[in-house]
């Protein structure tokens, strides 16, 4: 028997768009039987077929021969049942043929729309199915419009969204140009796929790495960390998994090639290559390269705060251009870092060799060693002594529980006796 038209139609269909043709088939005999309903019954048992190889279309009503008919959509009186069949008894099912005046219209109708909806909703499905496991891959597309001042970048089946807030602030791009950027997240949306875009985020710096510097790939050398402020400057933590192999040597490459390359795809931002340390003072020190740190002092473990110490000439490339230098250093380490410079820390233990000194030495407990060890502190004057807990003078080397409760204790008596105890007083008596 040859096929219809139809079905032909509806198998060509089905290989483009790769459905399968008995889901074609299911869905529009479901969408023939809704749309029968608001016709025949609300509550109807309507029951639509479509023959496979010649593709007519058929539908019946079922209902139950009932005395007394409580539910018209279901049940029929017995007169109506022998209308269409002879001998119909109580309780019988009926079955009999929707008026074909309504039904071929509504078939075909219905058939043409829903077939047109569910190509769109399974092309919608497919797409999602292919991109949502590229999430944090690379891709490249172009830009085909801007949407206020997010970037609409075709990627061949499909379009994504390159937001602002995930543009690199240095770049600029024209209709047509190409886009390099990692699939941040692919959501599910009415129109398809919703694929967002980054050129910000740490990980498509990672996957440029991946791609430009084999070690990484093959995790011979691993990416801790990455902290960005994009197209300005990076901080990548890296350690070898092969004590033969250098990680900083790795990624830069040969005359600085690899580490070039990648520079040049996210506008020139400046990386600096961190090797990793499990100790948090070398941790820290290390997070703030460019810069040579000369000490790194943990003023609060509990809290994560530490001092750093550089020289004179190093502090401006430690603290960094408006600070940034050392903010992305506290965001790679998590640690609150004061950094100084060693002449300011000279000139911070001078401060208490003066009146300050003398007040701090008269109280219980503070001998000559121990007023050194709090002005390395920082501890330069009673009120914050008297504010102090004992644990916070613990932690200070050389002072033990017993003798920080009495230098608290005398700290804060000194502090209500009167202004002639404190630092700003008329000074010590000869």
């Amino acid at each position: 028997m040859v096929k219809s038209e139809l079905m032909a139609a509806l198998e060509q269909i089905a290989r483009e768009k790769n459905i399968p043709v008995e889901e074609i088939l299911s869905m529009i005999e479901g969408a023939v039987v809704s749309s029968l309903r608001k016709h025949v019954g609300a509550d109807a048992d309507i029951r639509a077929t479509i023959d496979r190889e010649t593709g007519a279309f058929s539908a019946v009503v079922a209902k139950k021969v009932a005395d007394p008919v409580t539910i018209p959509d279901l049940e029929m009186t017995l007169d109506e049942a022998r209308r269409h069949k002879k001998g119909a008894q109580i309780g019988d099912e009926i079955v009999y043929p929707v008026p074909a005046a309504d039904f071929a219209r509504i078939a075909a109708q219905t058939a043409k729309q829903l077939l047109s909806q569910r190509v769109r909703e399974v092309e919608r499905d497919q797409l999602y199915e292919e991109f949502k496991p590229k999430e944090g891959e690379i891709v490249t597309g172009s830009v085909h419009r801007f949407l206020d001042r997010n970037i609409i970048v075709d990627l061949g089946k499909t379009e994504a969204v390159l937001p602002l807030r995930e543009q690199i602030r240095r770049e600029r791009y024209g209709i047509g140009s190409n886009v390099r950027a990692a699939i941040l997240r692919v959501d599910k949306a009415q129109r398809g796929p919703a694929v967002v875009l980054s050129r910000a985020a740490d990980v498509f710096l990672q996957r440029l790495m991946e791609q430009e510097i084999p070690e990484v790939a093959d995790k011979t050398v691993e990416i801790v960390k990455i902290v960005r402020d994009p197209g300005f400057r990076a901080k990548v933590v890296v350690k070898s998994n092969d004590p033969k192999v250098d990680p900083i040597g790795a990624c830069v490459g040969l005359r600085g090639s690899r580490i070039r390359s990648i520079m040049n795809e996210v506008a020139g931002e400046r990386i600096d290559l961190i090797p990793y340390a499990a100790e948090p003072e070398a941790a820290l020190a290390n997070s703030l390269a460019p810069a040579k740190v000369a000490s790194v002092r943990l003023t609060d473990p509990v809290n994560r705060a530490a001092e750093i110490l550089v020289a004179e000439e190093q502090l401006a490339l430690a603290i960094g251009k408006d600070g940034q230098n050392v903010r992305m250093a506290q965001k790679l380490t998590g640690w609150t870092l004061e950094v100084k410079s060693q002449a300011q820390q000279r000139a911070e233990r001078q401060a208490v060799r003066g009146p300050a000194a003398a007040a701090l030495s008269a109280l219980e407990g503070v001998g000559p060693k121990t007023l050194e060890t709090l002005a390395e502190a920082g501890v330069t004057d009673i009120a914050r002594l008297a504010a102090s807990r004992v644990e916070d003078l613990t932690a200070l080397a050389g002072i033990g529980e017993k003798t920080a409760a009495k230098i608290i204790a005398s700290a804060r008596a000194a502090l209500e006796s009167g202004p002639a105890a404190s630092p700003s007083s008329e000074g010590p008596a000869a």
